[in-house]
């Protein structure tokens, strides 16, 4: 039989309670987190967000409490009066805050009973959690475990934070509408039909940037909004179909107000969980860190970098690299300090690592007390010491290449460097590494299609030394200058995640003009798709740009996680799924005919 709360109010939360505390009467509520039952004494682990308090029901002292404990069980909901006790000294637990005294139940309500949850909601530590497909589908369990309740108040901190900085700063927080236009332009677009209007549909936005854009152009400024955003697209462990990010824009900069700016957010934020930040942060071009790193977004806690090593095997007669080399790829290696002990089980491990990124193959060198190596016989022992002394690699050292095109040797070599980092625990968790990726290309060439897309989105502006040479690419024809425009583009990396993208943006027609016809819009499709805001743009545009950091990215950094559905309430899972909603979901048919829709079954 349950009871009711009646006129028990909660005097304190389940983790407050300490030694100053001892002799008052509290009353608690919270969860049953364990019971344990000793004949005439039951102990309980009461839990509630704060901590866990324990509970001693003496069926001596309080009988009536007693017999009530008896009835509890794990994750149901009471409510405990009684004095606060110490614990004896041998009987103290330093793992928990309240854990020098406990509370002795007078009374006891049950004001909830609970079914036998589906899995342990606290394991025991050397105990793993239970399946993350079960724990989604019982989310609301799941979020019941005290890392995950930390995390989303961190992230509550975190968000809060933000907007009193913003604040203090001058920017005012705007509300951009959900239901949008939809302008497709890399990820797609998640559609919404309209009953009102048949055979027409919204958008869900993938970001705001038009409408901070049309901001500017009406003066405000200084623009934040915490945007929640949505994108259909293919997921990754740090992707989600819907997303928060800190959405900002600003009139009459330049992009060192931007860094100033987020410099400065960053270093807040941070200090929530005492680590400051090293201040400004370091700038490195687009091109520079592909080279050296094999990626935009480099690690910066270890160091490993790619070395060239072309130089090393001009003229060879090994068909493989005399191949790569005709075709202006590129061969390179990292270099591994004491990985000459690397196992022959080790290096097939890795070659088949570099095979997801493109590679058709790893070759090595191990500087032993011998010379080893995977191209021993095609180079022989000079050649293979050649490449070596190429890579800078000393005694006890291995030396991991890979040949082919640019952008394969660049993908696989930059993922196995940091593949290789962790295997060989060169990466310092408690270390943040900043820096600022600028000077990125304004556009990438595909080469399925055979065209040219925008690196970051078409409102990208050029570097102002560019410009004519966009106008030469356009309307002269020489199509291939598109690859050598650079953008006033600009990402802030940390420890290897890319925490938010940003840019100058386009404020004079006849160049937003020029980037369309360029991405190989018509005037009419253009004008279909970006009508009102092409004529915006007519109206006075101040210069302007900005930058949306990514609030679950920098949440998982914050909290130490690879898992972006570790510091989101409800998250989907890798195929966008909410297995606790069962959504997507079918509809109701009526609705169907309602919205003028139907489906199509293949």
């Amino acid at each position: 039989m349950l009871d009711n709360l009646g006129d028990w109010k909660r005097t304190h939360s389940c983790g407050e309670l300490r030694l100053e505390h001892v002799g008052r009467t509290a009353t608690l509520m919270g969860w049953v987190a364990r019971r344990r039952d000793f004949g005439p004494l039951t102990f309980i682990d009461l839990r509630d967000r704060e901590g866990i308090t324990q509970i001693v029901c003496d069926a001596e002292k309080a009988p009536d409490a007693h017999a009530r404990a008896k009835d509890v069980r794990n994750e149901y909901v009471i409510a405990v009066r009684g004095p606060v006790v110490a614990r004896a000294p041998s009987q103290r637990n330093p793992k928990i805050a309240t854990g020098d005294v406990e509370l002795h139940a007078d009374e006891i309500r049950i004001l909830n009973d609970a079914r036998t949850p589906p899995f342990q909601i606290e394991p025991a530590p050397n105990e793993p959690l239970a399946s993350e497909e079960l724990r989604l589908r019982y989310r609301y369990l799941d979020l019941r475990r005290a890392q995950l309740q930390a995390n989303l108040r961190l992230r509550h901190r975190v968000i809060a934070e933000i907007r009193r900085y913003m604040d203090e700063q001058g920017f005012t927080e705007i509300e951009t509408p959900i239901l949008i236009k939809s302008t497709p332009e890399g990820a797609r677009d998640y559609i919404v039909p309209s009953r009102l209007h048949p055979g027409k549909f919204y958008a869900l936005p993938q970001s705001p940037q038009l409408f901070k854009q049309l901001c500017m152009i009406a003066g405000l400024d200084k623009y934040y909004q915490i945007a929640r955003c949505f994108r259909d697209e293919d997921l990754r462990a740090d992707r989600q179909p819907e997303f928060t990010q800190l959405d900002i824009e600003m009139s009459f900069i330049t992009p060192e107000d931007i860094y100033r700016l987020i410099e400065g957010l960053f270093q807040r934020v941070f200090q929530l969980i005492d680590v400051e930040l090293p201040v400004p942060f370091p700038r490195l071009p687009y091109a520079e860190v592909v080279q050296r790193f094999g990626t935009d977004k480099p690690d910066l806690r270890f160091g490993m970098e790619l070395r060239d090593l072309r130089s090393a095997v001009e003229g060879t007669t090994f068909a493989p690299f005399a191949a790569v080399l005709e075709e202006g790829g590129e061969i390179k290696g990292i270099v591994v300090s004491g990985g000459a002990g690397y196992s022959r089980k080790t290096l097939d491990e890795l070659q088949q690592f570099v095979k997801r990124y493109g590679a058709s193959a790893l070759a090595w060198i191990k500087l032993g007390d011998e010379i080893s190596s995977s191209l021993l016989r095609a180079l022989g022992e000079e050649g293979v010491k050649r490449l070596a002394e190429a890579a800078k690699a000393e005694r006890g050292d291995a030396v991991l290449i890979v040949a082919g095109p640019a952008k394969t040797v660049a993908a696989s070599l930059g993922a196995l460097r940091e593949e290789v980092a962790r295997r060989e625990g060169l990466i310092d968790a408690s270390r943040f590494a900043p820096l600022w990726v600028v000077d990125f290309p304004m556009f990438e060439y595909n080469e399925e299609d055979g065209r040219y897309y925008a690196m970051h989105h078409p409102f990208t502006s050029p570097i102002d030394e560019d410009l004519p040479l966009l106008e030469r690419a356009v309307e002269g024809g020489e199509t291939a200058l598109l690859g050598r425009l650079r953008a006033k583009a600009y990402d802030p990396v940390i420890n290897g995640v890319e925490l938010a993208s940003g840019s100058i943006r386009i404020h004079r027609r006849d160049v937003q003009r020029l980037i369309f016809k360029a991405l190989g819009l018509t005037e009419d499709e253009a004008r279909r798709r970006f009508g009102f805001f092409l004529d915006a743009l007519e109206y006075g545009t101040p210069p302007h740009g900005g930058i949306a950091p990514g609030i679950d990215r920098l949440m998982m950094l914050l909290v130490g996680t690879d898992n972006i559905r570790d510091v989101i309430a409800f998250p989907k899972t890798a195929s966008a799924v909410d297995l606790m909603i069962d959504a997507p979901s079918e509809v109701d048919p009526r609705l169907l005919d309602e919205l003028h829709i139907r489906v199509v079954r293949e």
